[in-house]
């Protein structure tokens, strides 16, 4: 499971205590999020390889990030559960080559506490600096070669997971 951010331990811990570091497993959310890189403070991306056992884990302990009266009931219910749990799941637009929003959604997964150290000290497998791809295909998306771009993306598939994983977590 590779996702695009950067390693909680690239973050001063000040931070880390105050918010959320962000898995997005989709390369393209994550060229939208930092404009292709370059984005002030946000000019560096890294692919962050995980274990998929840690990625589970977290899952498993996620609440979504929004109420949803089906599943949390009352709202004092959900935010409960949100204030208890150490990672949050959004579910945002997927992104084209030209980071326009696509009819499908894709998952951000938020981790906190016990689930930001575990990604940090456990579950992290390996690191590469994919900033100079991400300039490549947004230049050939710049001049117009989107054939060209797509054939460089990072090859995404889709995890498969079971049904009880995400079974609260379906907006």
């Amino acid at each position: 499971m590779t996702n695009f951010l950067k390693p909680r331990r690239a973050v001063p811990q000040e931070v880390c205590e105050r918010g959320l570091t962000w898995i997005k497993p989709s390369f393209l959310w994550m060229m939208y999020r930092c404009g292709w890189g370059t984005k002030e403070g946000q000019e560096t991306v890294l692919a962050i390889e995980i274990d998929r056992e840690g990625f589970l884990w977290a899952l498993r302990n996620a609440c979504l990030s929004h109420h949803v009266p089906a599943l949390h009931g009352d709202r004092a219910s959900w935010k409960r559960q949100l204030r208890q749990a150490p990672a949050r799941v959004q579910w945002d637009p997927e992104r084209d080559l030209h980071l326009n929003p696509l009819p499908h959604r894709s998952l951000q997964l938020g981790l906190a506490g016990e689930a930001a150290a575990r990604y940090a000290d456990e579950w992290i497998v390996g690191i590469e600096d994919v900033t100079p791809l991400a300039r490549e295909i947004h230049g050939l998306v710049r001049t117009g070669q989107p054939g060209s771009a797509a054939g460089l993306l990072p090859q995404e598939r889709p995890l498969g997971l079971d049904d009880e994983v995400l079974a609260g977590l379906r907006a």
